[in-house]
């Protein structure tokens, strides 16, 4: 039998002792969906499918990329989709990677520089964490959409000083789904000649005319120094784009070592984001997806507050709802009772969330039906 490190041991002990012990689930695709990341059904679109097959044809198919874009894993495809990425979200460049993690490790790893300083929300993902800590930049946190906070540290570190300053958030947080006021973000950092990076994961498809997210519904490309985009969520399938200048993107080609040093995403992948972003701009069959998505979150909003529960909810205008209940062993047989009744509504445990802020959450759908959000919500509130 294998020895197992004691310190690993010991680590996966504290986890037991404080019920965060992860396992990967098995789901029950039965159940009523409030748990996926699928807010439009485009996962399970049958039209995009078709379309991303149709992509695929006109390529010379293989299964794999066969190597790092560098070397044998490039295609016309790739810039083809890139270009189309761009055009979209109106910036010069979009550059894939293979995934919002592998995006934002590459990005965060190798941009800021020794001597700059990055300001990231408090609540920012676990991923720009890990790049930055790769990164040779020192990196401070700020208090969530906090602009009176970034100001005051802004000031702060010009004084003391000579490098650059990023400034990091999300438009919409994925454990909380609530958003910064970009505008004035993005209107400070460009005053005060701080760069403004946004991930955008849970804002594509969501927000937005034709699902374009929030820094392109705004108008804010001009002052976004970059802009990450992925489409394992609005846009059902997998992968990233970095969106920003000619000079960044070559700048990543030659220095994000997730880019470099990886087999770049596959052709399907590639192709079917090209379907997605095409549905996108097909107006009547993406809107009709995205209404339904907006009146379900309007009406989920509006029965928490028939129902009394808005309290226990983080405000949010997005597709993500979290109600908060302290306590990992209280916050999963609350969920495990919900999943029992058909309902597919995840815990998220601390350390995940920070401790007394684990909470239920609720992916709302463009599929889901009013009766299964009053169905669910009634439930929350006999369960607690």
């Amino acid at each position: 039998m294998k020895i197992f490190p004691k310190k690993l041991q010991k680590k996966l002990e504290v986890r037991i002792a404080n019920n965060a012990l992860r396992s990967l689930p098995v789901n029950n695709h039965n159940h009523v969906d409030f748990y996926s990341n699928d807010y439009l059904g485009f996962a399970k679109n049958e039209s995009i499918k078709i379309l991303s097959e149709a992509i695929l044809s006109q390529e010379q198919f293989t299964l794999g990329a066969t190597g790092s874009r560098l070397l044998s894993g490039n295609a016309p495809l790739y810039h083809h989709v890139e270009n189309q990425i761009a055009t979209f979200h109106q910036q010069p460049k979009a550059l894939l990677f293979n995934s919002g993690y592998n995006a934002n490790i590459g990005f965060f790893s190798c941009v800021p520089q020794r001597g700059d300083i990055v300001l990231y929300d408090e609540y920012i993902h676990a991923s720009i964490r890990d790049g930055l800590q790769m990164s040779l930049a020192k990196s401070y946190k700020f208090s969530h959409n906090s602009l009176l906070d970034i100001e005051g540290k802004v000031k702060r570190y010009k004084e003391n000083h000579q490098g650059e300053i990023y400034v990091v958030t999300e438009s919409v947080f994925s454990m909380d789904g609530d958003s910064p006021d970009l505008v004035a973000f993005a209107n400070f950092c460009a005053e005060n000649k701080v760069y403004l990076v946004v991930d955008e994961a849970h804002s594509l498809g969501v927000f937005g005319a034709n699902g374009e997210g929030l820094v392109s519904k705004l108008k804010l490309q001009e002052k976004v120094f970059a802009q990450i985009v992925t489409f394992g969520k609005g846009l059902g399938c997998h992968g990233a784009a970095i969106l920003g200048s000619d000079e960044l993107y070559s700048y990543l080609v030659n220095f994000a070592r997730s880019l470099i040093y990886t087999t770049a995403i596959p052709p399907h992948a590639v192709a079917t984001i090209s379907a997605g972003y095409q549905w996108l701009k097909k107006q009547s069959s993406f809107y009709t997806n995205q209404l339904e998505l907006l009146q379900n979150i309007d009406f989920f909003k509006k029965q928490l507050s028939k129902l009394r529960l808005d309290t226990k909810f983080i405000k949010s205008d997005s597709a993500i709802h979290c109600c908060i209940i302290s306590g990992n062993e209280k916050v999963k047989q609350i969920a495990f009772k919900i999943q029992d009744s058909g309902f597919e509504v995840k815990p998220i445990l601390s350390p995940t969330v920070p401790f007394g802020q684990e909470r239920l959450r609720f992916c709302l759908h463009s599929y889901n039906t009013q009766e299964e959000i009053e169905q669910v919500l009634e439930l929350v509130v006999k369960l607690i």
